[in-house]
């Protein structure tokens, strides 16, 4: 990994991969910068959700899905969805926003842009997560932090698996605020289902208002080598999929 992410590239390596797992492809949009998919493997257990790339300057979570392919993680005993490169126009760019100057992830509510209004359109249709999983980075942080946003029981042993599991690599990020919010414990923000700005919906706040139980979007400290980034993403993505899996069983 240099550091430099290739949406044309990426896409080739993830079509591969999935298509090897037993993946299959949905088109939402055939955008000017790249094809916007949704990657589907049934599976005889609880359903997971993931997503990523949403923000363009933030490559650790689609290279982090790649990684999670190629090490077959994705086994049978799970229902998959992916939905790896959210944003082409802004990873092609290496922006935030999309082409248009768009954060995307403020456009569940108001659905502005070509790319939310296809994938909205997409989750609407979806059977709903048991858990969904968003991959994100911040430049502003040092150490590793998350969202959960949960309707269902309180149970705070999950959230201690997760940062364990992330410490080689990341500290949890400190409090008492973190990323303008409270947390509830260092590298944790206990977030409710309602958005901070009343038309700002991001993706997580609508998979809630859907009815998806719990989520958790994960953030890794942008300025630290692309390798740890990677590394912590996947390292919380297994231990919240094999708690969710402890839990059912």
């Amino acid at each position: 990994m240099n550091g430099v992410f290739d949406l044309l590239h990426f896409q080739t390596a993830f079509r591969g991969a999935a298509e090897l797992a037993g993946f299959t492809p949905s088109l939402l949009a055939d955008l000017p910068a790249g094809q916007l998919l949704a990657w589907e493997k049934p599976g005889t257990g609880p359903c997971v959700y993931l997503s990523a790339g949403i923000h363009g300057d933030e490559p650790a979570g689609p290279l982090a899905l790649l990684e999670l392919l190629l090490a077959d993680f994705f086994t049978d005993d799970f229902h998959w969805f992916i939905c790896p490169a959210l944003n082409p126009s802004g990873l092609v760019a290496r922006t935030r926003e999309n082409s248009g100057g768009v954060d995307l992830n403020r456009d569940y509510w108001l659905r502005q842009t070509a790319e939310i209004i296809a994938h909205a359109c997409w989750i609407d249709a979806l059977a709903m997560p048991d858990l969904f999983i968003s991959l994100h980075e911040d430049w502003e942080t040092t150490g590793f932090y998350f969202y959960e946003i949960n309707l269902r029981e309180d149970q705070p042993g999950r959230a201690h698996r997760i940062l364990d599991a992330v410490r080689p690599w990341f500290p949890p990020e400190k409090g008492p605020l973190i990323d303008g919010h409270e947390s509830r414990e260092d590298g944790w923000i206990y977030h409710a289902a309602e958005p901070d700005l009343p038309e700002g919906w991001p993706e997580a706040i609508y998979l809630a208002k859907k009815g998806c139980p719990i989520s958790f979007t994960f953030e890794t400290p942008s300025h630290a080598p692309l390798e740890q980034r990677v590394a912590a993403h996947t390292a919380a993505v297994r231990v919240a999929c094999e708690t969710l899996a402890d839990e059912i069983s």
